[in-house]
């Protein structure tokens, strides 16, 4: 992973074997960014997507190998009350079965890229977006201070 400030951004250039989100928050950490969002493309090995089933209050995970286009990546990064960062982040996957052109996007636990990932990071200017515990979900919502 490599990556530069212009301006008010953060751009990211992920390798091969990088884990997207780590390297994000490892971003953020390095450069004291407290919240954030982020988008971004590139091609993919490994992903495991999640989808929230309200019902059980769970996620149902599936992990897809192979050769996954990357078309299109957005999150964001927030910190809760002991300073510690959180993501919440989607993406869509564009891959072949066989002959078959595939989709899948839902909620990204974890990508791993193959040859290149490009993401755009851009810090919350004039404050910090927090993480608030929803109990009736278990997950966690923005809070404005």
């Amino acid at each position: 992973m490599e990556y530069r400030k212009y301006g008010d951004a953060v751009y990211i250039r992920m390798d091969r074997g990088d884990e997207i989100i780590a390297c994000v928050l490892a971003v953020c950490q390095k450069e004291g960014i407290r919240s954030a969002t982020f988008s971004g493309i590139g091609g993919c090995s490994e992903a495991r997507i999640q989808t929230f089933l309200p019902a059980t209050r769970t996620f149902e995970t599936r992990t897809l190998r192979g050769m996954l286009e990357l078309a299109s990546l957005t999150g964001n990064v927030i910190t809760d009350e002991q300073g510690a960062l959180h993501h919440h982040t989607h993406a869509v996957f564009a891959y072949k079965e066989g002959e078959a052109h595939c989709m899948a996007a839902g909620h990204m636990q974890a990508v791993t890229v193959l040859y290149t990932a490009e993401i755009e990071l851009r810090p919350v200017a004039g404050g910090v977006i927090r993480r608030q515990f929803d109990p009736h979900t278990g997950t966690g919502f923005w809070r404005f201070d």
